[in-house]
């Protein structure tokens, strides 16, 4: 019988291997958003969805985060996500003027 390999778990002290910690970090939240937008704009809708999501671990109370969130995750016809997105969107800016155009989009996205 061959030897079972043990797995070995990396030395705590390889920071990259850390999970990260995310504290509330408006100024790191914006630059995610900021990059996220140029993502938008050149229409890499992945890359802009891995950003706004960044924006939205640093800054978790920041609507408009959720909301382009949202709108990269349609995009990219992750519905699901995106519905996730809009709907934490709503619950933190429940009087935002587009309020029903939000909830009318996730109402008719696909899937449940």
């Amino acid at each position: 019988a061959k030897p079972v390999p043990q797995e070995v778990e990396p030395p705590e002290e390889d920071e990259a291997l850390k999970e990260k910690v995310y504290e509330f970090n408006p100024l790191q939240a914006q630059k995610e958003f900021s990059a996220g937008n140029f993502y938008m704009k050149k229409g890499s809708h992945k890359a802009a969805a891995l950003r706004y999501a960044e924006a939205t671990r640093w800054n978790p109370t920041w609507p408009e985060a959720f909301l382009k969130l949202g709108e990269a995750e349609e995009r990219r016809k992750e519905f699901t996500a995106a519905r996730d997105a809009y709907r934490k969107y709503l619950e933190l800016a429940p009087e935002a003027r587009n309020a029903a155009d939000i909830r009318k989009k996730i109402a008719t996205l696909p899937g449940k």
